[in-house]
């Protein structure tokens, strides 16, 4: 098997979910409508809660950052994607491929341990109400999300290097939609087979720690919202647990097919389906499943739109 110098500039050619769709053109349209939600949803969910005063409370603040997640990792892919499907080229350069890995992993690191962060923000806020500004003061919530990214950087940092530092043969097409580790390996001249193990063993730490705190966050909430004696008071805890439940199942979903599953399960259509679900789709419903039902994100929507829309429109 021939070797590939990657300080050629060659770099890869990336055969994503647009090479392998029977419509092209129709996916290409249904992912720039999915990416222009996402921007526009949680860009309008960030400024809705950094001009609202009212807003300006833990639980917006952690949703606040996992907006700004989503909009940033959807970004990492979607706009390359879609400019090379214009272009007719799936190129990326070898040091564009690093990049792309090192922003994806950091972003859904630091994604996946704010999701457990805010579990426990929910957890203190319903089982703990009275001490909740102890609990969940302007400090700890900053320590939160500054431990979500640096652990997040450091990891991806990590893994990034490792996964670049392989010989890979000459054969250069990715089968995947962006540069994750699991395709790249299977491009590798060398024994990854230690490494793999590695990336299992990360893979699994990374996600089943948090989600079992969610778990337990959640196992508690329930005990303690089944010996509430209001329905109202059992109606909105639920409404807001089952808003980030939902978000939780399906990023964990699709993270743990990918990173956790044995690769003897894996095959590249089922991966560029799942990595199109939570670079794409997820990203972009997350702040809907957030906002629809939660009446205080709706009556400030309506405040900053009042505000601030009501006067341009009336200067016309």
């Amino acid at each position: 098997m021939e070797y590939w110098n990657s300080t050629l500039g060659s770099g890869f050619i990336l055969m994503g979910i647009l090479n392998d769709s029977g419509s092209p053109e129709l996916l290409c349209a249904t992912i720039t409508v999915l990416y222009m939600l996402a921007l526009t949803s949680n860009g309008l969910l960030l400024l809705v809660i950094t001009v609202d005063s009212r807003l300006h409370v833990p639980m917006y603040f952690l949703l606040g950052q996992l907006s700004l997640m989503d909009l940033l990792f959807t970004s990492v892919f979607t706009p390359k994607a879609l400019v090379d499907f214009l272009q007719s080229e799936n190129t990326i350069s070898f040091g564009g491929c690093a990049l792309q890995m090192f922003l994806a992993l950091t972003l859904g690191g630091a994604e996946d341990l704010l999701l457990a962060f805010m579990a426990y923000d929910r957890y203190v806020a319903i089982c703990h109400p009275l001490n909740y500004m102890v609990f969940m003061r302007p400090r700890v919530c900053s320590l939160m999300v500054a431990t979500a990214w640096i652990l997040a950087f450091l990891s991806a940092l990590g893994h990034t290097l490792y996964t670049m530092h392989y010989p890979f043969c000459k054969v250069r097409k990715i089968r995947h939609l962006l540069c994750e580790i699991p395709p790249l390996l299977k491009l590798a001249c060398a024994d990854t087979s230690r490494y793999e193990l590695l990336v299992y063993v990360t893979g699994v730490t990374f996600l089943l720690m948090p989600l079992s705190a969610i778990v337990a966050s959640y196992a508690l909430i329930l005990c303690t919202v089944l010996h509430m004696p209001s329905n109202e008071g059992k109606q909105k805890a639920l409404v807001t647990c089952s808003s980030h439940l939902t978000v939780v199942g399906m990023f964990y979903g699709a993270a743990t097919f990918m990173y956790v599953l044995p690769s003897s399960l894996h095959n590249p259509r089922q991966d560029n389906i799942i990595s199109f679900f939570y670079t794409v789709v997820t990203p972009a419903l997350n702040p809907l499943i957030y906002s629809l039902r939660n009446q205080e994100v709706m009556g400030a929507l309506r405040r900053v739109l009042g505000k601030y829309m009501l006067p341009i429109h009336c200067t016309f």
